[in-house]
């Protein structure tokens, strides 16, 4: 089975926008939705069974990665990453170092679930030895938290997109100042 995307990245970006944050739509609602998703990336076979433990494990993967896009941003909640970590804990992992880097890899049987979401985690520590993991990042827009891939030259933005989002903040601060005080 190869990885559905060559970048590591995309996919990271992809699994934490299953979640629309605004709207409140989840493309992976239940465990069918999630062996789906996995098997149209390639990250698990097409028969694959997904169960409830499987979906709440994809579900604290999914939002422990947004608030770590989150935290590129700038300092890091240390109890959202204890729960990342507890997520990733869950998950049939090993480290090998038989490439020519060393690697994390889902350990057998490759046609679970949970090895679908080890692929997932593991393309974390890809995204980092590319050097592309400080680029994911979270759109500072509270109502939005859609992920996206910061290719600005210096690395500073904050939104998903400057014209929903960043003009939704920078309207509201603008009115915030033009707002009399109250007194």
């Amino acid at each position: 089975m190869t990885d559905a995307h060559e970048d590591p990245t995309l996919l990271l970006r992809d699994f934490v926008n299953t979640y629309d944050v605004e709207s409140g739509r989840d493309r992976i609602p239940v465990p069918a939705r999630l062996a789906a998703w996995l098997a149209e990336r390639r990250l698990a076979p097409v028969d694959v069974e997904a169960t409830d433990d499987d979906l709440a494990t994809a579900v604290a993967l999914r939002e422990g990665l947004r608030e770590a896009m989150a935290a590129n941003h700038g300092p890091r909640d240390a109890e959202t990453l204890d729960d990342l970590d507890d997520a990733l804990a869950a998950l049939p992992l090993r480290l090998t170092l038989a490439g020519a880097r060393p690697a994390l890899v889902p350990l057998d049987p490759p046609a679970t679930a949970a090895a679908g979401l080890a692929r997932i985690a593991a393309a974390v520590a890809d995204s980092v030895a590319a050097g592309t993991w400080p680029r994911l990042k979270v759109c500072q827009e509270g109502t939005c938290r859609f992920a996206f891939l910061d290719t600005s030259k210096n690395r500073s933005r904050a939104w998903c997109s400057m014209s929903t989002c960043g003009n939704r903040t920078k309207t509201r601060a603008y009115r915030a100042r033009r707002r009399p005080a109250a007194g």
